[in-house]
Formats: C-alpha cells, sequence, structure tokens
C-alpha cells in the first residue's frame, strides 16, 4: 500500500494564509469576465455558460422557481424528506440568530436616537456545481437571506442538478442562474437576465472567490469563501481514523482544498498519516484522485506544547478548527481565529457542511482573523436613526466643532436651528 504523507513543517513554518487565496492569475482571468459581462450582457453571459459552463446553446439560462418546484416534487420521498429536515435546522438557527438583533431606541440630548436592522432587498445566492454538486449550499445560503426578511433571492450555480434545484426552491429562491464562476457573479452584480443583487453570498472556486472580492463595493458580499480547509488540533487521545477520515472529507472538496493536521506527538502523527493512506486508498474516484491533490497543499506540525499548536492554529486562521483534545472547550477559548470551531470527537465537521444548524459558508484565506461565517446578519443593515425636539442642547457644540474643522456651513446648519 502507498502512504501518502502530509508535508511536515515546524509550528513556526505554517505559511501566511493570503498567500493561498489570491492569485493575480486567476484575478485576471475573473475580471476579463466581469468586463464581458458588464459590457456584452446577456449574449455574452450565454458565451461564457457555453463555453465554460457546458451549456447547450439551446438551454436558457434562467430556470424559473415553477421548475424549481417541479424538481423538489420529483424528488424520491426520501430524498425530499432528508432536505426538509437539513431546511429545518438551518432555518431555526438563523430565525434565533435573527431573534437575537433588536432594535435600539434609547434617549438622546434634546430627543432619542437609536439603530434599526434593515434587510437588503435582493440577495444573490452561489451555489457550486463542479465535481460535486452542492445542494446543502442553496439551504445554507437562501435560508439566512429569507429569515433576514429579503424580498428576493436568486440563485446561481453552473449545471444544477435536480436535487440542488430541489433545495433552492424549497429554501425559498426566486430563480437559478445556469452558469457558474466568475461570470455568474457578474450576472447577479449587474442584473443580466436576473434582477441587480445588493448582496452575493455563497462559497465556490477561486475564481468566484475572486470576483466576489472585484466586485465589493458595488455589491456587498462575506468574507472569502474559496478552497475548503481544515485544520485539526489532537492530543494523544484522539483516535486516528477519525482524524484522517474529517482530513479527507474535506480534501475530496477539490484539488485546492487545504486539510492540515497539528499534533502533540511524533507516533499519533505516524498513526494518522497510516489511516491516511488507508482511507485514500479505500476511496472511489474521481474522490481518490481529488482528495490525493488536495493533501499536497497540507501540511503537518508535530507540537507537543498545546498552547504553541493553538497560536500556531491562530496563525493559520483556517476555515474550520477541530479540536480533537482532551479538553476542547477550555482549549477553544485561546483560539482567536477560525471561521468554526468543532469540539471533541463527536463534532465532527461534516455535520456543519450538513445542516446541523450553523452555516457552512465560512471565510477562508485567513479572512477568519477579521470577519465570520455566513449569517443572517450579510442581508442586514443596521440603520441609525435621529430625533431630536429641542436641538438647542446640540447647536453650540456642533457649530463649535464645526468651525474647528473649518467648515462654517456645517457650523451655520446647526446655528440656523436656534430660531426653532
Amino acid at each position: 500500500m502507498e502512504k501518502h504523507t502530509l508535508k511536515r513543517i515546524a509550528i513556526d513554518e505554517i505559511p501566511e494564509p493570503s498567500a493561498r487565496l489570491f492569485d493575480p492569475k486567476v484575478d485576471a482571468i475573473a475580471l476579463e469576465a466581469i468586463d464581458a459581462i458588464r459590457t456584452g450582457g446577456e449574449a455574452a453571459l450565454k458565451e461564457w455558460a457555453v463555453k465554460f459552463d457546458g451549456l447547450p446553446d439551446d438551454v436558457p439560462l434562467l430556470i424559473s422557481r415553477d421548475e424549481m418546484r417541479a424538481a423538489y416534487e420529483s424528488l424520491p420521498r426520501a430524498t425530499a424528506e432528508l432536505l426538509a429536515r437539513a431546511k429545518a435546522r438551518v432555518a431555526a438557527f438563523a430565525a434565533a440568530q435573527r431573534a437575537c438583533l433588536a432594535p435600539l431606541d434609547l434617549p438622546a440630548p434634546g430627543g432619542r436616537h437609536g439603530h434599526e436592522f434593515v434587510p437588503v432587498t435582493r440577495a444573490g445566492c452561489y451555489v457550486p456545481g463542479g465535481a460535486f454538486p452542492l445542494p446543502s449550499s442553496a439551504i445554507m445560503t437562501v435560508v439566512p437571506a429569507r429569515a433576514a426578511g429579503v424580498e428576493e433571492v436568486w440563485c446561481a450555480g453552473p449545471n444544477p442538478t435536480r436535487e440542488t434545484l430541489a433545495a433552492a426552491w424549497l429554501a425559498g429562491a426566486d430563480g437559478f442562474l445556469r452558469c457558474g464562476g466568475a461570470h455568474a457573479v457578474a450576472a447577479l452584480a449587474f442584473g443580466v437576465v436576473v434582477p441587480k443583487c445588493d448582496v452575493i453570498v455563497g462559497p465556490g472556486g477561486t475564481y468566484v472567490a475572486a470576483a466576489k472580492r472585484l466586485l465589493f463595493g458595488l455589491v456587498g458580499t462575506e468574507a472569502p469563501a474559496g478552497p475548503s480547509e481544515l485544520l485539526v488540533i489532537a492530543d494523544g487521545g484522539a483516535k486516528p481514523e477519525i482524524v484522517a477520515a474529517d482530513l479527507l472529507a474535506q480534501a475530496e472538496h477539490s484539488p485546492d482544498a487545504m486539510p492540515a493536521l497539528i499534533v502533540t506527538d511524533e507516533k499519533l502523527a505516524d498513526r494518522i498519516e497510516e489511516e491516511l493512506s488507508r482511507q485514500l486508498d479505500a476511496l472511489p474516484e474521481p474522490n481518490r484522485g481529488i482528495a490525493r491533490a488536495a493533501l499536497g497543499n497540507g501540511f503537518c506540525c508535530v507540537e507537543p506544547d498545546i498552547g504553541r499548536a493553538v497560536k500556531g492554529a491562530n496563525r493559520c486562521a483556517p476555515e474550520h478548527l477541530e479540536l480533537a483534545t482532551a479538553n476542547p472547550t477550555e482549549l477553544a477559548k485561546s483560539v482567536k481565529n477560525a471561521g468554526a470551531l468543532f469540539l471533541g470527537a463527536g463534532s465532527a465537521e461534516v455535520f456543519g457542511d450538513y445542516g446541523a444548524g450553523p452555516n457552512h459558508t465560512l471565510p477562508t484565506g485567513g479572512a477568519s482573523r477579521f470577519a465570520a461565517g455566513l449569517s443572517v446578519l450579510h442581508f442586514l443593515r443596521a440603520r441609525t436613526w435621529l430625533a431630536i425636539d429641542d436641538p438647542s442642547l446640540l447647536i453650540e457644540d456642533t457649530a463649535a466643532f464645526a468651525r474647528l474643522e473649518g467648515l462654517e456651513a456645517h457650523a451655520r446648519a446647526a446655528l440656523v436651528r436656534r430660531r426653532l
């Protein structure tokens, strides 16, 4: 049996995460797609979809809600019920998040002020459809948008399967754009075939992540959700077969995925690598080939000091962080940077993938240092308000501050209210 070994590095050699995400060559192609769709509209989008997604010339770009419903109704009962259970768990978690976000109304000098959470009007949700279509991503992106109160939700992704269309309908999507990559993101941003979206979210490959980043400002988006990342911290009590299984589960996503490991002793590292090799050989194709390539992106650190192991994890800032340790809840208090935490042997990362509740659309490429996973918050704006009935308490300070900055018209706009 061929042994496949993760690259061994020291804890201080964990690479800077930004290098994993941004590739100038990828950005150049994404920008080309954006410019083509912006200037060429539907004709250009169809051209890119035919060339890169394999869309037949005579197949329309847009799938209607009625067609998605028909896909759902054609499912085997067990599959339909599976999608419904996952959707219900994700919806319950999203509704609980929304309920935490209360409006604010408190006294201000001469009146009152506060904020309210207001949903965007229209959201675009990218749903991957490459080697492994992901109907779960339709649920993960559309459901929180609807929980936030978004009026219209449009999906996009290449070659959507019946199950993906069914999941999108069940989650509440209004339609599904049958194309992927940077050109699909551009179509959602510029309003080509579907209405122009205010926010575009969802996981995808490097071109999708690049397009979302390049279009930020024209539209809102979540933190970069590029190729999957999993870092496992394992101590002597960890079960090698479980750790190896979790690493391979993320490795099979794509050749660009990054499975990584920090272990407290050399013998455990060797046992996990033996399991990786055994379980890898047992995978079917194409999963085996994809996972093998992804393992080449990862690393293994042997670090006896659990505190230094966590520091290494914080430097890595992974999308997913599993703590396969004796006291994961306590150890989690030291974790600063991770898109999502999975605490203990029972908390499989794949449970998060398939609708345990929290969202599986998470920041990658080190973005967990400053951003969180997808939630209702990405579809809401905290809009502040000010209602002043007695401006006298603010006039003099405002005028004085304005003149401090040399802005006389500002000062006069305050002073004119002396006569109210």
